[in-house]
C-alpha cells in the first residue's frame, strides 16, 4: 500500500505555512496523501508575523487566523524550538522525508555602506523591531536616550520604527508589548522624528494604509516640507500606473500644505536627501550629513553637490532585511538568497535532489506577506511534478514516529501545535488583568515551560 507523501519545511513563517497549505489542497493530498512536519527554531509558529511587525498593528495579525487553519490539519505537525542545522541537518532531514522546503524568510539588517555606520547609536531597524516584538534572542533592554533620531528608508519597516519611537509607552500599553518593552519605552526621549529618502513621495515604498496611520496618533505631528512635492516624467508614469504610489503621494501633499499643529512629538519625513555619512564625537552619533538629489526624468535622482547636517543623536538604518545563510545549500551572497529554478535549489547548474525553496530565502525580502502564496504554490507543483517524475529520493525512515524518536535521542526540547495552544493561552491570561488580549512571553525558557515542551 502505498504511504502518504513525506515533506519537511523548515521555517514555520507564512511562507512554510503556505507551502504546507498548497500541499494540501494539491491532488497528492487525496492520493497518497500527504504528511508535513514542519520545523521552526522559534518555539512559537508565525515567523515575522510574530516577531516583524509592530505591536500596533493588530490587523496584520488577524492573518494568524487563516495560518491556524492549515496548521489545526491533522496532516501537519509544528516541531518548534528545532534549530537548523545545530538539532537537524539537511542529510538527516532527507533521511526522514521525500523532500525538505526551507522558507526561513530574513530577519538581519542589510549593510548601508557610509562612514559612521558603526558608531555608538547607530542601530540596524531589524535589531530595534526585534526588541520592541519580544525575541527571545535579543537583549532585554534598548538605549532611548535621544531625542532627536533619524530614520534612514521609505518602506514600512521605517515607519513602523518612526512609529514606535515616536509614540508614548502608554499609548502602546494596550498592545501585547512585553513589560521590559513598556519600561523601555517609558525612558524614550525621542520629541522629533526624521524619515528620510533618497527619491521623492512617487517612489516611496510605504502601503498607503500604514502612511496614514502615522496621523492617528493623538502624539504625533507628521510634516512634510512643500519643497520636496516633486514630480518628473517616470514619477507621473509611476502615479498613473501604480494606484497605491499615487495614493501615497495624494496623502504626502496633503500633509505639506496643512498648517502644523501642536501635537508634542514631530514626525518629519524628508525626501531628495540621500545619507552619506553619520556624523560622530568620542565614538557616538552627533548627527547626519546628507546630499540633496533631484529627478533626472525617469523617477531616479542625481546628486546636487549641496549637503546638510542634520541634529541628530541615533541613526536608524531601515533599509532592507537580509536573510541568513543556510549551511549545506549553495548562497548567492549579493542577493542574500538561494539559488533557484521555480523554487528547486539549483547548484552547480543541476538541481540539488528534493530540496526546495520558498518565501524571501528565495526571492529575497520584498513584497508584503500575501505575496509569498504565489512563490509556495510554483515551489510545490514543482516538488510535485518531480515525486509524478520519480525524481524524489527515497528516505531511509519515512515513519512519522523516526524523527521523534530521533529528536528525542538528542534531548532537544521541541514545541508542538498543542503546546502553541498553551503558550497562547498563558500569553492572554497574562494580559487579562489589565484588559489587553495578550502579554508576550520573552524569555525562551519561559515560552517553552508555558509550551510544555
Amino acid at each position: 500500500m502505498p504511504r502518504p507523501l513525506r515533506v519537511a519545511i523548515v521555517g514555520a513563517g507564512p511562507a512554510g505555512i503556505y507551502a504546507a497549505d498548497a500541499l494540501l489542497k494539491s491532488e497528492a493530498a487525496t492520493e497518497p496523501g500527504v504528511s508535513i512536519d514542519l520545523f521552526e527554531r522559534m518555539p512559537a509558529p508565525f515567523g515575522l508575523i510574530r516577531y516583524g511587525v509592530a505591536p500596533d498593528h493588530p490587523r496584520i495579525k488577524g492573518i494568524i487566523t487563516a495560518l491556524h487553519q492549515v496548521l489545526d490539519k491533522p496532516q501537519v505537525r509544528l516541531f518548534g524550538n528545532v534549530d537548523y542545522p545545530n538539532d537537524i541537518s539537511l542529510d538527516e532531514l532527507h533521511a526522514f522525508y521525500d523532500a525538505v522546503i526551507f522558507s526561513t524568510g530574513a530577519t538581519a539588517d542589510r549593510d548601508l555602506t557610509i562612514p559612521g555606520v558603526d558608531l555608538d547609536g547607530s542601530h540596524g531597524a531589524a535589531d530595534f523591531v526585534s526588541w520592541y516584538d519580544g525575541h527571545p534572542d535579543v537583549p532585554r533592554t534598548w538605549p532611548l536616550a535621544a531625542e532627536k533620531v533619524a530614520v534612514l528608508g521609505v518602506g514600512n519597516v521605517a515607519l513602523d520604527v518612526a512609529r514606535i519611537l515616536a509614540k508614548t509607552a502608554d499609548e502602546l500599553l494596550p498592545t501585547e508589548i512585553p513589560p521590559n518593552v513598556y519600561e523601555g519605552l517609558q525612558a524614550n526621549k525621542a520629541l522629533e522624528v526624521h524619515v528620510f529618502g533618497r527619491r521623492g513621495p512617487a517612489q516611496a515604498k510605504f502601503s498607503p494604509m500604514e502612511l496614514r496611520e502615522l496621523d492617528h496618533s493623538p502624539n504625533i505631528e507628521v510634516i512634510v516640507n512643500p519643497e520636496d512635492i516633486d514630480y518628473d516624467e517616470g514619477s507621473i508614469t509611476t502615479r498613473r500606473s501604480n494606484k497605491q504610489a499615487d495614493m501615497v503621494a495624494k496623502t504626502l501633499e496633503n500633509w505639506a500644505i496643512r498648517d502644523m499643529g501642536d501635537r508634542p512629538h514631530k514626525l518629519f519625513l524628508h525626501f531628495f536627501e540621500s545619507p552619506t555619512e553619520v556624523l560622530g564625537e568620542d565614538g557616538k552619533v552627533v548627527g547626519l550629513r546628507t546630499e540633496r538629489t533631484e529627478l533626472d526624468g525617469t523617477g531616479n535622482v542625481k546628486g546636487t553637490g549641496r549637503f546638510t547636517d542634520w541634529d541628530v543623536q541615533s541613526v536608524y538604518r531601515a533599509v532592507g532585511y537580509l536573510s541568513d545563510e543556510l549551511p549545506k545549500l549553495p548562497w548567492d551572497a549579493l542577493t542574500g538568497t538561494v539559488p533557484d529554478e521555480g523554487g528547486r535549489v539549483i547548484e552547480a547548474g543541476a538541481h540539488l535532489p528534493s530540496t526546495y525553496v520558498t518565501g524571501w530565502i528565495r526571492r529575497g525580502p520584498v513584497g508584503l506577506i500575501g505575496h509569498t502564496k504565489g512563490d509556495a504554490n510554483e515551489t510545490v507543483a514543482n516538488l510535485l511534478d518531480d515525486h509524478a517524475a520519480g525524481r524524489l529520493t527515497t528516505p531511509a525512515a519515512p515513519e512519522p514516529q523516526a524523527v521523534e524518536a530521533f529528536l528525542a535521542e538528542r534531548s532537544v526540547r521541541y514545541t508542538t501545535w498543542e503546546g502553541w495552544h498553551r503558550l497562547d493561552a498563558a500569553e492572554k491570561a497574562l494580559g487579562e488583568p489589565q484588559g489587553r488580549e495578550r502579554v508576550k512571553l520573552v524569555e525562551r525558557e519561559d515560552m517553552l515551560k508555558a509550551s510544555g515542551a
